[in-house]
């Protein structure tokens, strides 16, 4: 016989949902849902001026543009209107629907040939594709004849004309009539607009709504029963500002406001592209975020980590065990899609940079910056040279995994060990010179052309990731320790070279555990050992260096690094001692294009690198063949001394033997100081200061001229040259900088945002043009004021916007208003705010019982479901609940993200995302009721209730019902509520046959619970 009873839960769903207490919600929630417009979004008109405009200025305008020579077809291509309006052959397009348009047709191939002279790649015609298919937006321009003449750029002139490049105005609190509601100064500005219309604001929020949302808002979890007994039980005049207090300061809110940011930096744990190759290590940056927002580490000190954290001279420590926090920030850069062995690694590397560029300036300064890599931005202050100018600060830095948890330490032990070791060999060469024995001059390194010369190099070109190579190259006959049978000696260097020390030998790494990448640079072990040249272009089809030793080099050409395949293989070498002590590597491919060398010993032995060569002669090659005899024979002279004064001289070999044995005891002595072993983390290092081209149209294979780097000058007008170094510390402070207009009004709008659920400035990560206007211009000036007074401190603008009357309105609106006020864009009650889609996981597991708050640590793997299918599917799928671990700690795999989430818009890391989507569609009631993630916690949850009230009494039933209320809603139900719970239980007991204590009925109960409109919202 067929049970009834999934029908009775559904009559139960269905009757919660409709509750009195939630009619307010429901209808609050529409307006804004029916709030629709025909207008293109600020992403739709981002992703038209960064990838469709381009592709039609470079394919299309030549002949179908008011700039054609001779307009074919009578066709325009670079209005909307000329689109619609179409040609000799009718419309162009047919907006959203691809399948009807003729450009699309076109492009194809299918019917027109266009371009004619070559088919465009099908990853620039499923652009197209996708543009018609959402409406084909165009930005709302000039009128064509108006297009003809249109003036050339001028950023100044447009800074003038936008209020988002204004300096901060600071204006006095606005006068209101209401004198009693503002709680805060925040409150002065919007009470006084909503009394400019007419209108009054909501009546604050009852206690039991307030609590929620606090929690919500600032740690993501439901308040437990034992922490709402606490609320309640304190005087209200205290409660809710001891909560805040508490709040701030949990453990769990830099979990919270961590996925926030997250979001910002398109954060993710894979590469993406066709085998979503792990992004090793990435979980340390998200660590770091959520450590540095728990710590309230100042913005300033927070941007300037990301930007270049690696470079700060006093680093901030973690105070447990030392650590580097500040480099671990610069990660951030690198958690973009790669690509592995791309064909065209030029083009891979302008559109990682692109990525780069436009994750920055949205996150940091909320404008597109990336809509200029074509061309002028089309409404904003900032110029193509902008762009290109900031692509140099990319340029002249690169990737590593650092050794975040001994690089301060082990900075520490390389400057003592160099001082050390120039100690000891001054006083022995001392001795030396007392007896004539004086080391003779180096050979002059002979003139050969495109030639790197480890004995010429300036300070500033030296690099390394790591310190075994000294701080220096090693001098041709400079006295060395060397360690022979376990005895001490001295020696002489035979060659210039830069030189590794075995005093740092046994480092260890510890990577990410159960990490996998295709890259053949994984299974070298490189970080902390890696010698760095300097960048310079490749000019012959050959590089040939000189090495001692054993070890590996890399050409990095084009920072590529996703070295997998059967492209690019021929970048990377192992270096076997050999007669000739050369190395090479043919590169002909390559001729052209700007690279590096990094070179790494194998482990436990030394390498030594001299100089490299691009194809030489035979005539050059025999010159440095000389050259390096000249040089041998200087340190085999200077041995046949010191071996002749050891057997002549006994008191001279007594000192010399005293002064080796004290040299030798105080290394091994400063080497017991050491960190040998570390974690990685992806982070960024310093390479060779260089200016990027200007790419004509954003395309990689027609460079223009040279740009030097600078910040916007919308912003820093002209600037200074940068001497050396990439620069990006002096980039930090100019985004850092209390006169810069758009950095502080970014962060305090979007933490009005993430508590108010809409930022005074709706776009979040565009302040430009095609961005929306403040709605309280005065009140955003005044929150960015604040927070520069206050010390940049996040916690603290956070704490003054909850504790203000406009947060804690109700969200009980007045019909009357609405009518007025539709989209509540003065605030005149509190929007509903539908939770993220982690947050309502982590609340299942929150009232389960399941929730592991252990915190940190190499992410969960995925749960895969039977569809989560394709190249680079991880071998095993994670457990089903995730282990219990909050969302933020679940691995974020680009190919294979959690379809959950997705149900509740959680974003595809691919941009920033300041601003989720927050849909409502029938697969998030299909996910809640038939997930089975959901089913198992819900049956926790009620054999976590039943442990509590386990009697068959009526009263224990209320109050195991009123259990579950408390625990979901963070409330009592309502009577009505509550008979009809009563009711379904008894039903339930009699058509099951069972006890009205038995598991399935109250697992079905919870289940109907999660199901209502009241968990997934806040109020």
């Amino acid at each position: 016989m067929k049970k009834p009873f999934p029908s009775f839960r559904h009559w139960l769903i269905a009757f919660l949902s409709m509750s009195s207490c939630w009619q307010s919600v429901v209808a609050a929630d529409g307006p804004s849902a029916a709030d629709s417009k025909l207008a293109a979004t600020p992403q739709e008109l981002e992703f038209f001026e960064s990838k469709i405009r381009p592709l039609l200025v470079e394919n299309c305008f030549s002949c179908h543009s008011a700039q054609a020579k001779k307009l074919k077809a009578g066709l325009h291509l670079d209005s909307r209107v000329g689109l619609l309006r179409g040609g000799e052959s009718g419309p162009a397009i047919v907006p959203g629907s691809s399948e009807q348009s003729l450009l699309i047709e076109s492009v194809k191939y299918e019917s027109y040939e266009m371009p004619p002279n070559r088919k465009l790649p099908a990853a620039d015609i499923a652009l197209l594709e996708r543009w018609v298919e959402m409406g084909a937006p165009w930005p709302q321009e000039a009128t064509e004849s108006q297009q003809v003449t249109s003036p050339s750029f001028d950023y100044q002139q447009r800074a003038r004309e936008h209020w988002a490049w204004q300096p901060l105005r600071i204006t006095n609190l606005p006068p209101v009539k209401n004198q009693a509601w503002p709680r805060a100064a925040i409150d002065y500005f919007i009470l006084a607009k909503l009394e400019q219309s007419g209108l009054q604001p909501a009546p604050p929020a009852d206690r039991t709504t307030l609590v929620r949302r606090l929690y919500f808002d600032l740690i993501g979890l439901p308040p437990t029963s034992e922490e709402l007994d606490d609320f309640h039980g304190r005087p209200a005049s205290l409660a809710i500002e001891d909560l805040v207090d508490r709040l701030l300061q949990s453990p769990h809110f830099g979990e919270r406001w961590g996925r926030h940011w997250l979001d910002l930096v398109r954060y993710a744990e894979s590469r993406g592209h066709e085998f979503d190759d792990d992004s090793e290590n990435a979980y340390q940056y998200r660590d770091y975020v959520i450590r540095a927002l728990n710590d309230d580490v100042p913005y300033d000190q927070f941007v300037r980590e990301h930007i270049a954290g690696d470079l700060i001279e006093q680093p901030r420590l973690n105070p447990v065990d030392g650590s580097n926090e500040s480099i671990l920030g610069t990660g951030f850069w690198f958690l973009g899609e790669w690509v592995h062995s791309p064909v065209d690694i030029r083009k891979d590397e302008s559109d990682r940079f692109d990525n780069m560029i436009d994750v920055m300036s949205k996150t940091f300064l909320g404008v597109t910056v990336a809509c200029a890599r074509c061309h002028d931005h089309k409404f904003d202050a900032i110029s193509t040279a902008d762009y290109y100018a900031l692509c140099g600060y990319l340029q002249s830095s690169d990737f590593r995994q650092v050794r975040f948890d001994a690089i301060e330490n082990n900075r520490d032990v390389a400057r003592q060990l160099s001082a050390l070791d120039n100690d000891f060999q001054m006083r022995i060469e001392r001795v030396l010179s007392s007896t004539k024995a004086a080391a003779p001059a180096a050979p002059a390194f002979p003139d050969i052309p495109n030639c790197v010369n480890y004995g010429s190099l300036a300070e500033q070109e030296f690099l390394q990731d790591g310190f075994i190579f000294g701080h220096r190259s090693k001098r041709v006959g400079e006295i060395q320790l060397t360690v022979d049978n376990e005895a001490p000696q001295l020696s002489f260097a035979a060659h210039t070279a830069a030189t590794s020390d075995t005093f740092w030998d046994g480092l260890t790494s510890i990577n990410e555990p159960g990490a996998k990448s295709r890259s053949v640079l994984r299974k070298i072990p490189r970080s902390g050992r890696t010698l760095r040249t300097p960048t310079f272009e490749l000019q012959q089809p050959e590089l040939v260096a000189r090495v001692y030793g054993a070890g590996h080099v890399v050409a990095c050409v084009d920072s590529h690094r996703l070295v997998a395949g059967p492209l690019h293989g021929e970048t990377v070498k192992e270096i076997k001692p050999n007669e000739k002590n050369w190395v090479h590597l043919k590169l002909d491919r390559y001729v052209g294009h700007r690279l590096h060398l990094e070179f790494t010993p194998a482990e436990n032995s030394q390498l030594a690198v001299a100089l490299i060569l691009q194809s030489p002669t035979a005539d050059e090659l025999h010159i440095l063949e000389q050259f390096s005899t000249a040089e041998k024979r200087i340190a085999d002279e200077r041995q046949q001394q010191l071996n002749d004064l050891l057997k002549s001289e006994p008191s001279i070999a007594e000192a010399l033997f005293q002064l080796t044995k004290e040299w030798s005891s105080a290394r091994e002595k400063l080497r017991k100081e050491l960190r040998l072993s570390s974690r990685l983390a992806m982070a960024m290092m310093d390479g060779t200061g260089e200016d990027d081209r200007i790419l004509i149209r954003g395309n990689s294979s027609t460079p223009g001229a040279i740009e030097p780097r600078h910040f916007l000058k919308a912003i820093a007008g002209e600037q200074a040259s940068i001497p050396h170094g990439s620069g990006r510390l002096t980039l930090a402070s100019q985004i850092n900088a209390p006169d810069n207009p758009l950095t502080h009004r970014v962060i305090v709008n979007r933490l009005w945002h993430h508590l108010l659920g809409r930022g005074i400035v709706p776009t979040t990560d565009d302040f430009g043009v095609l961005g929306q206007r403040p709605s309280h211009p005065e009140l955003l000036d005044y929150l960015a004021s604040q927070f520069l007074q206050n010390g940049r401190s996040l916690k603290q603008s956070i704490r003054e916007i909850v504790l203000s009357s406009t947060y804690q309105m109700s969200s009980r609106w007045d019909s009357d208003a609405l009518s007025q006020d539709p989209t509540n864009t003065l605030w005149h009650f509190r929007s509903p705010k539908r939770l993220e889609g982690e947050v309502i996981r982590d609340s299942l597991l929150s009232i389960s019982g399941r929730l592991e708050s252990t915190p940190f640590g190499p992410p969960i793997p995925i749960h895969l479901t039977d569809f989560m299918d394709g190249r680079g599917r991880p071998a095993k799928s994670g457990p089903l609940d995730g282990d219990g671990r909050r969302s933020v700690y679940v691995a974020v795999r680009r190919n294979f993200l959690s379809p959950f989430l997705l149900t509740f818009d959680s974003p595809n890391p691919f941009s920033t995302m300041g601003r989720r989507n927050s849909s409502n569609v029938p697969a998030q009631a299909l996910i809640m009721m038939n997930d089975p993630f959901v089913s198992q916690q819900c049956n926790l949850w009620a054999q976590r209730g039943l442990t509590v009230h386990n009697d068959n009494s009526e009263a224990s039933m209320v109050k195991l019902i009123e259990w579950f209320y408390t625990t979901a809603f963070a409330r009592c139900p309502t009577s009505m509520e509550l008979a009809a719970a009563l009711k379904y239980c008894e039903h339930q007991s009699q058509v099951r046959s069972c006890s009205i204590n038995d598991l399935a009925i109250w697992s079905d109960f919870a289940h109907a619970l999660v199901n209502t409109k009241e968990f997934v919202f806040v109020r």
